[in-house]
């Protein structure tokens, strides 16, 4: 029987172990490094799932105003991806804005299908859709 995923807030003790998971994906490019910078002011909002001992993902609110927020930085470690751990994340994050009384969260992500399977889309209600131009380049 595998070991469960618990998903809590992130606490003092994690904030190594969590540098520690995101760095490959920043060097893969897949995460931006502003995260590493920015991860102390990310972890107030952040969570970790935990597998056993072991830590098997991260993931973390930013809250930009009462109306919206923004998923960033989710993580699962290489071996338990396809396990559920993701969602537990995202879901762990929606539940902290519902809390919070913000009105939409968002996520900017290439993983179009697995947010589809949380529950996100790409319209916003009343039809409104968010549109980017990018004004630097990528680190």
């Amino acid at each position: 029987m595998p070991d469960t995923i618990e998903v809590r807030p992130v606490n003092a003790d994690d904030e190594v172990a969590v540098r520690a998971l995101l760095q490959p994906h920043v060097e893969q490019k897949k995460l931006l490094r502003r995260t590493i910078d920015e991860l102390e002011t990310l972890l107030p909002n952040g969570f970790v799932a935990v597998c056993g001992s072991e830590l098997a993902g991260f993931a973390t609110l930013e809250v930009y105003s009462e109306k919206l927020a923004e998923i960033r930085a989710l993580v699962v470690a290489e071996g338990q991806q396809g396990n559920g751990v993701g969602q537990k994340l995202v879901r762990a994050c929606v539940e902290r804005a519902r809390q919070r009384g913000i009105m939409e969260v968002m996520a900017i992500s290439s993983a179009e299908r697995f947010f589809h399977s949380c529950g996100f889309d790409f319209t916003l209600p009343d039809e409104k859709k968010a549109f980017f131009i990018q004004t630097a380049s990528r680190q």
